[in-house]
């Protein structure tokens, strides 16, 4: 049995007025009885908890950084009305929001109850046990239940960089002929003849056409299609350290997102693997307009791993999974100490492969420190910046004398940043 504040004021009144009536043990103990005569009254009256029917949907979708409302419809199948009241648990990473509902339902009706969730990161939340207190009549008293209403919410990637897909696929078309301009890349694959014009480069005049009309004839080329992509998520330490509003995980994620709607949009095979020391998550079998759909399913329970990770098992797990020619792209920390001693001795095995591109965000605020000199200390904080600076420029270069390209950027301009070098690549025909 449930006391509710009522049954104690009301206790509390009862028993005063005996003790001034009847200021004997006898009279107090017949008002206590009297009163758990009531209560127990009350009880009885009160609508049983197996008379509800408690459902909702088992799982709910939203992007991180909105709001989305879980709806928990609540049906009074018994033939007793129904007082109370009903708590909806979440976890407060799910920021819950209006989970206290009153019940008032007459027998053979039913209600919607709606919580508002705000996630605070990715990945999903499980709802805890819906408590209902029904009262009586009298609402001295009542039953109270927990009863397991299985829900979870999945917070997706933010995806902010969504915005810049149409206008980097329209560049896309515009380097594959798709347009009125009819503009063609420098691609492998061929595409048609052309008549030969000033500035065109001599070596794409094709002599057998040539031969056989009346004018110079060359070849036009477009971009490269059908092509591997495998973006390769390092989760380990590194990936946990704060850049901007964000992980470094959180600014792979965000780009990989871009490149994989537009890779998509090229037509190119497009996987993903998210590895530390093993395989955290993988993306593979998917294309076209389900892939974005399908990265941010996969990537939403993705967290940095507090280990360092497993180059050597990294790379390996790359080469069994990609059998052809393919472009990896690799999302990692460029700190010299990790490069050095990890990154530079493995990348030869891939590079005899695979055309494989460096993906790194870097700090904006290292950047400010070092333009800073308005003080005597800032001035030595500018020092330590120039030196990491010039330290990742090192490691860059000499990421670059072996072939592989980098894109390194801050975590606002690295979506775009990549996507632009994927367009590049597509128009030079280097994949």
């Amino acid at each position: 049995m449930v006391v509710t504040g009522r049954f104690a004021l009301f206790a509390t009144i009862a028993a005063a007025l005996v003790m001034f009536l009847a200021p004997s043990w006898v009279g107090v103990l017949g008002a206590c009885v009297a009163l758990l005569a009531v209560g127990l009254f009350d009880v009885a009256l009160t609508a049983r908890a197996d008379s509800l029917t408690l459902t909702r949907d088992p799982l709910t979708i939203v992007r991180l950084g909105r709001s989305t409302e879980i709806e928990l419809v609540v049906t009074n199948t018994g033939t007793a009305m129904v007082r109370g009241m009903l708590w909806d648990a979440w976890p407060d990473s799910a920021r819950a929001d209006h989970r206290t509902h009153h019940l008032a339902l007459a027998p053979r009706t039913r209600i919607r109850l709606r919580t508002s969730l705000t996630p605070t990161y990715r990945g999903d939340r499980v709802a805890g046990p819906v408590t209902v207190r029904l009262l009586g009549p009298l609402g001295l008293a009542g039953r109270q239940t927990r009863v397991d209403v299985p829900a979870r919410v999945r917070a997706l990637p933010a995806f902010r960089s969504e915005r810049l897909l149409r206008s980097k696929v329209k560049r896309l078309h515009h380097l594959e002929g798709r347009n009125v301009a009819n503009t063609r890349g420098q691609g492998t694959e061929f595409d048609s003849f052309r008549e030969y014009v000033a500035g065109d480069d001599v070596r794409s005049i094709d002599w057998r056409a040539t031969a056989r009309a009346a004018d110079v004839l060359v070849r036009t080329w477009r971009p490269e299609r059908n092509r591997h992509v495998l973006m390769v998520l390092d989760t380990g330490r590194a990936s946990a350290g704060r850049v901007g509003e964000g992980t470094r995980l959180d600014s792979s994620i965000e780009a990989a997102l871009l490149l994989g709607g537009l890779a998509a949009a090229a037509g190119d095979t497009v996987d993903l693997l998210a590895y530390d020391r093993r395989v955290r998550a993988e993306a593979t079998g998917a294309s076209g307009h389900q892939l974005p759909l399908k990265l941010m399913h996969t990537l939403a329970g993705v967290t940095p791993q507090l280990v360092d990770t497993d180059t050597t098992g990294l790379v390996r797990t790359v080469i069994s999974r990609v059998r052809r020619r393919a472009l990896i792209v690799w999302f990692t920390s460029l700190d010299g100490p990790t490069v050095t001693e990890h990154l530079l001795p493995a990348l030869p095995t891939l590079t005899r492969r695979h055309r494989v591109l460096i993906v790194s965000v870097t700090d904006p605020d290292i950047a400010a420190a070092a333009r800073d000199r308005s003080t005597a200390d800032a001035v030595y904080t500018a020092a330590a910046a120039e030196t990491v600076l010039a330290e990742r420029a090192l490691v860059q270069e000499s990421l670059r004398r072996r072939g592989v390209q980098v894109v390194a950027a801050a975590p606002d301009q690295l979506p775009e940043a990549l996507a632009d070098e994927y367009l590049e690549l597509k128009q030079s025909g280097s994949l």
